[in-house]
């Protein structure tokens, strides 16, 4: 059985309508602040996850985000989306503080979300999967969503699956699936969690094309803000133009990502090299 209000109506392309504290290494980012993190911390326990970060992300900006297992990256975005609490500190998007706002709250106000494992609906198809994030997501019914979706659908190279049961996917288009539902919320700031984990070269680089033409967005009628939280530091390198390291929940350098990658402490803590004579 299909969520309330969701259409099961044949899959047809639609016709369109005419009509605070200083952080270490810290770059300016351009144009007006869409998210500010201001001395923002989160402890589980004795373990700091976030610990006084100051952060700021530009409108259209794309930052990518590295780190030893375990510096708080993941933990970074579930403050940022409204998964968890900080201790102390102010979240601020769009220049209003959401830290009152639940996940849902935050997503109409415009903050998309990808997770490491994706959890599609399996039962349903791409399209009913993706139609339900335009509708719960961004608010769209009847024409609209159907539109928002196909539009997401083709943005992501999913169309030729619509109508499959998403249980049937592979991982690469579960991947895009997962980031094909953030999208379809139409959101102004998109946090992508290791969306290139366990892919191949040419899936990564298919993964590449798509987030890179993301500032670019009909959607919106203006480019995103992406933060990309990822291993497969190829794919930043190629996409980014910003790069910050986190360790123990904190900023360790921020700035082009050929100068954090040359960093002589993100070599030692993330690297994992002990070359600290590197100027």
């Amino acid at each position: 059985m299909l969520p309330a209000g969701l259409s099961t109506a044949p899959l047809s392309r639609p016709t369109p309508e005419v009509g605070i504290p200083e952080g270490p290494r810290v770059a300016v980012s351009p144009g007006p602040n869409l998210l500010e993190l201001d001395r923002v911390s989160k402890r589980f326990g004795r373990v700091p996850v976030a610990d006084g970060l100051c952060l700021s992300v530009g409108e259209a900006e794309l930052v990518g985000v590295v780190g030893p297992n375990g510096a708080g990256k993941t933990s970074l975005f579930s403050i940022i989306s409204g998964d968890l609490s900080p201790d102390a500190g102010r979240v601020i998007f769009a220049g209003r503080v959401v830290n009152g706002l639940d996940v849902a709250s935050r997503c109409r106000l415009g903050i998309g979300r990808t997770y490491q494992i994706p959890r599609p609906f399996e039962q349903m198809t791409v399209f009913e999967n993706v139609l339900l994030a335009s509708q719960s997501g961004a608010g769209l019914r009847r024409k609209a969503a159907n539109e928002n979706t196909f539009e997401v659908l083709e943005r992501t190279g999913l169309a030729p699956d619509a109508n499959r049961r998403a249980g049937q996917l592979g991982l690469l288009s579960r991947k895009r699936l997962e980031l094909a539902r953030a999208l379809a919320t139409r959101p102004r700031l998109l946090l992508l969690d290791e969306v290139a984990a366990g892919l191949t070269d040419p899936e990564v680089a298919e993964l590449i094309a798509i987030v890179g033409q993301l500032r670019a967005s009909p959607t919106t009628g203006s480019g995103m803000a992406v933060v990309w939280v990822e291993h497969v530091v190829r794919a930043l390198t190629a996409t980014v133009e910003r790069l910050v390291c986190l360790d123990g929940g904190a900023i360790i350098a921020d700035g082009l990502p050929e100068e954090v990658l040359a960093d002589p402490m993100v070599k030692q803590v993330y690297l994992g090299t002990d070359d600290l004579s590197s100027p």
